[in-house]
């Protein structure tokens, strides 16, 4: 991608929250000293892991812009492999092989960046404000209550679609009526949604009804379905069948885990913009150990597959349509208010943002 094109992604993605930490990859595929190229909103960067260090660099090489992401891993610094620039974790050059004075301005980008949760997550705003704390409660691998499996596809989309998709629910009765199977309450019946100060919470009980789109049961249930989105576009979501009266019984807010009889499960689902108008969707799911196993897990994750290429189907081709058609109106429905919600603070963090560069920029000019 050329120089200038990448200004036009990153220009294009300045629609979304850079001061979040955005999944990045999976833990397990970012090999001991094996550099991994990623781009997060327009902007190409290098992981790697070596040394005892993970690293997030930007994937260009001051000297002649080659790809640091061909480099070889050296302890905890990462050498360019086209004239031998030496990389520190912080991006700066330490060595230039045949120059003793490395100039001070010789060095990248480099981003806060952390391992949770099993996936690797970076921060793309200010670092001065890169909080750890803010990473998402996702539920990874080494978490003993779930037993999970794990996927990703790339969308030709913007990644505000798949977050609006992941925010109307409504969807299920349609969209997945080949895969979920999901009732047809979903479409008619309202959650409860409230705002949160990073995202949106939704909570969902459906009373009367015969188990879930993984176990059906023989005798009337009540089902459970509750998510926190969080910024940038994380879905975190608990599901479970409970004994009928269980909604009514905790007034239809967050029940107690320990009293489901099936199909307790989590899912934990991260949607990365790429590019202007292409984003990658990472997402686990699998039940808790006391209700199934691998077998079980893996029939969930067929499911899964099959339910999340219906999305991705539905979604390239509304983006098609938006690129026919770039002076449409949306016209919200009763089920957009958690889109509605979480797209208004999207735009008050960016606009918010914005301005404290601008005020930046006015005090560097200044003095």
């Amino acid at each position: 991608m050329s120089q200038s094109a990448q200004n036009q992604n990153r220009e294009a993605c300045m629609k979304y929250v850079r001061n979040a930490w955005y999944v990045a990859g999976w833990a397990m595929d970012l090999e001991e000293s094996t550099p991994l190229a990623v781009s997060i909103l327009g902007e190409p960067l290098v992981l790697y892991q070596s040394g005892g260090v993970l690293a997030a660099l930007e994937d260009r090489c001051v000297h002649r812009l080659a790809p640091l992401s061909l480099g070889r891993c050296e302890a905890s610094n990462l050498r360019c492999m086209y004239h031998g620039l030496l990389f520190a974790p912080d991006g700066k050059v330490i060595e230039i092989p045949g120059q003793e004075v490395v100039p001070p301005q010789a060095r990248v980008k480099s981003y806060p960046v952390a391992e949770r949760h099993s996936w690797i997550w970076v921060w793309m705003g200010d670092p001065t404000k890169a909080d750890e704390a803010l990473i998402p409660p996702a539920v990874g691998f080494d978490d003993p209550d779930y037993i999970l499996g794990r996927g990703q596809l790339d969308y030709a989309a913007e990644a505000r679609l798949i977050n609006d998709n992941l925010l109307d629910f409504s969807h299920l009765t349609f969209v997945h009526a080949q895969s979920f199977g999901s009732d047809p309450d979903f479409a008619r019946v309202l959650p409860s949604i409230t705002p949160l100060p990073r995202g949106i919470r939704y909570l969902r009980w459906i009373e009367n009804t015969f188990g879930s789109s993984t176990r059906k049961t023989d005798v009337p249930m009540d089902n459970f379905m509750a998510y926190d989105y969080l910024l940038p576009g994380i879905l975190l979501m608990q599901t479970g069948v409970f004994p009928l009266g269980t909604a009514k019984a905790c007034d239809f807010g967050h029940p107690d885990l320990s009293r489901a009889v099936g199909s307790l499960s989590f899912t934990s689902q991260a949607v990365t913009p790429v590019t202007e108008k292409t984003a990658r969707y990472f997402f686990s799911w699998g039940p808790h150990r006391n209700f199934g196993n691998e077998e079980t897990r893996d029939g969930m994750m067929r499911v899964a597959a099959q339910a999340f290429t219906e999305d991705k189907t539905m979604i390239e081709a509304q983006q098609r349509v938006i690129d026919g058609s770039p002076d449409a109106q949306v016209m919200p429905t009763a089920h957009d208010k958690g889109v509605t919600l979480f797209n208004r603070l999207i735009a008050s963090m960016v606009k918010q943002e914005q301005e404290e560069q601008l005020s930046k920029e006015l005090e560097r000019t200044v003095s």
